[in-house]
């Protein structure tokens, strides 16, 4: 029955065309490209929602898997850990045990902003500044803002401690310069060089010493000092989880 009104309406149009020429082709068109647009913005739509409904889906399997790779990391860490402190204890030494605690980020600070994030942090303590490590790279700091913590991520010009430069344990201040790090004041008679990986130095009190924090891309030299610029290890997408340093 509707190919049979569809015919119909065909013959109509060709019938009113010849009769009246232009002006009826120009309804007709417009009639037909406002129904095409309505069709293609519907079907759009439909896409836009099963596209959402499986990137969900994506989402909730990725963020299972990656629970339990950082489960999995703990256990690790715990294990080291332990071995260390019985080597430790057989040379009559300190315990070496660092407090770490995992968290998970909340929200974005600004939408405009991708380098500060809310994070969900129970024993935070308002006059510290804690390091965050993700996948065992440093990944930020976490500060005080409006009473709660706030994420700091690589690039963030605020995302500020310590670090040595390549083998030979070059001392610099690491700012956050967006998708970019920089390790600045650098004596100039030391030689940092490309290829040179940044480590945390221990000696701010926000990191301990050896955690990986990127690669050498360039050196400027300055007139008082060097900077490097460095391409960081962790990807500056939010990760959902870290594990904030709470004790040295």
């Amino acid at each position: 029955m509707s190919k049979l009104k569809y015919f119909i309406f065909i013959a109509i149009f060709i019938l009113v065309s010849l009769k009246y020429g232009s002006e009826a082709r120009k309804v007709f068109t417009d009639n037909t490209n406002s129904f095409l647009a309505a069709f293609l913005n519907a079907k759009q739509s439909v896409k836009d929602k099963i596209d959402e409904h499986f990137f969900q889906a994506a989402e909730i399997k990725r963020l299972k898997e990656e629970n339990g790779a950082l489960k999995k990391s703990s256990e690790l860490s715990i294990a080291f850990a332990q071995k260390l402190n019985q080597f430790l204890k057989l040379e009559n030494m300190d315990e070496y045990a660092p407090k770490l605690e995992l968290v998970r980020s909340l929200a974005y600070a600004n939408l405009n902003d991708y380098y500060k994030v809310w994070i969900d942090f129970k024993d935070f303590n308002k006059s510290k500044i804690y390091g965050l490590i993700y996948n065992g790279n440093a990944a930020g700091i976490v500060v005080e803002k409006d009473g709660n913590p706030l994420g700091l991520l690589l690039g963030d010009p605020k995302s500020i401690f310590s670090a040595f430069v390549g083998k030979e344990q070059i001392p610099g201040v690491v700012y956050g310069k967006k998708k970019e790090l920089y390790v600045r004041f650098i004596p100039l008679w030391m030689h940092p060089k490309v290829g040179d990986e940044v480590i945390t130095s221990g000696k701010d009190g926000v990191f301990f010493k050896g955690i990986r924090v990127g690669v050498v891309t360039r050196v400027i030299k300055e007139e008082l000092s060097q900077t490097a610029v460095v391409k960081p290890y962790v990807d500056l997408k939010v990760p959902s989880y870290y594990y904030v340093i709470k004790e040295l």
